[in-house]
């Protein structure tokens, strides 16, 4: 890519790094978020590394063909992060964006602004394919994407290198040249207020600090019996579930919901719901309740609140539910908001040993949500 001399759109501007940046490039990087999803960067991070990027590394980037930008304010040109192109591939027509912000620059929309003009500017100058890598636990960062009109492509894995060798996922975005501008549309867009709630119970999205809570749920003898395989998950399992719950909600894979009781605050349990056709917009709901709080109909509250989002800003079409068949409390709970038995498959679970457990499948149309 030629360097031109400034890029300027969707409110920032796209400048060369000046050695008055190294200030702000050392705010930037030696920041814990920063230092976090960047395993390349020299930690601490120092005004010699600063100095070192602004006059050797970002020159060298424009070198290799590729492109190292700072993002400044356009009122007053101070550094708030960069932008750049890597790994680029002029045969394909195909290169790698990525982006890093200062912490007060954060969560304005900087950097899915940076991204937009930096994109649009790269097609525009030949580009294809534009590929941008996240951490599976970076939301912020998969937020970013999605604002920019890229779109998940999947799971890169042991595509990125720790500082201590060691190898991990990264999930992939993309955007080619033939895509609409904008953002691109969710298929699991985020709750209206960050919550769903009909004044008894609330669900809110899972996260990280509910690991444990979610570990003593999912543990116990009578959820695990009634799930497929029958096994109960590891601590790490749910560790891992919890802090990847915001990934799995942005990439439209499954939202993880934790249910609470409005009155008190306590936790109640936890809910989902998860695509199984994309394309014919169907999806599966399940839920599990801690003992204290079984038989006082929160289930069914939390399951009508989860279906009505679903049939509501999801779009999606249909819902189903599998159960094994002497679950008859989970059957009560299904019919109490709309659901109707359509089938017993059999065999089609994994039980134990080798064992094979029936499924008795339940389903709910928008017209029949109570």
């Amino acid at each position: 890519m030629s360097r031109p001399e400034v890029v300027e759109a969707y409110g920032v501007r796209l400048r060369p790094f000046r050695v008055e940046d190294t200030a702000d490039v050392v705010d930037g990087l030696a920041d814990p978020v920063s230092q976090r999803f960047m395993a390349g960067l020299p930690a601490p991070y120092t005004e010699i590394d600063a100095r070192w990027w602004i006059d050797v590394g970002a020159p060298a980037v424009w070198t290799g063909g590729g492109a190292a930008y700072a993002i400044a304010d356009p009122a007053t040109d101070r550094l708030l992060g960069a932008v750049g192109l890597n790994n680029s591939a002029p045969a394909r027509g195909e290169a790698m964006i990525g982006y890093w912000l200062r912490p007060a620059a954060r969560g304005r929309g900087v950097a899915s602004a940076a991204t937009r003009a930096l994109s649009e500017h790269a097609f525009a100058t030949g580009t294809a394919r534009l590929e941008l890598l996240t951490y599976p636990e970076n939301g912020p960062s998969q937020r970013v994407a999605l604002a920019a009109g890229f779109r998940y492509e999947g799971t890169r894995r042991s595509a990125g290198v720790t500082r201590d060798a060691g190898r991990h996922d990264l999930l992939a975005w993309v955007r080619v040249a033939g895509d609409p501008p904008g953002p691109t549309a969710r298929l699991l867009p985020d709750l209206p207020g960050g919550v769903l709630t009909d004044q008894v119970v609330a669900l809110r999205p899972l996260g990280p600090d509910d690991a444990a809570l979610m570990y003593r749920l999912h543990s116990r003898p009578e959820v695990v019996a009634n799930q497929a395989p029958p096994v109960p998950p590891t601590r790490e399992a749910m560790e891992r579930r919890c802090r990847l719950a915001q990934s799995g909600w942005l990439t439209g894979e499954i939202a993880r919901l934790l249910i609470t009781e409005v009155a008190s605050g306590e936790p109640v349990g936890s809910c989902g719901v998860s695509y199984t056709d994309v394309a014919a917009g169907e999806a599966s709901v399940g839920y599990a309740l801690l003992p204290d709080w079984r038989g006082r109909g929160y289930a069914t509250r939390a399951v009508r609140l989860l279906a009505d989002w679903a049939f509501g800003p999801a779009g999606i079409a249909r819902l189903s539910a599998g159960t094994v068949p002497d679950n008859t409390a989970s059957h009560r709970v299904l019919e109490r908001v709309g659901f109707r038995r359509e089938a017993v498959q059999r065999g089609r679970l994994p039980g134990l040993a080798g064992a094979r457990l029936d499924d008795l499948t339940f389903a709910l149309l928008p017209a029949d949500l109570r």
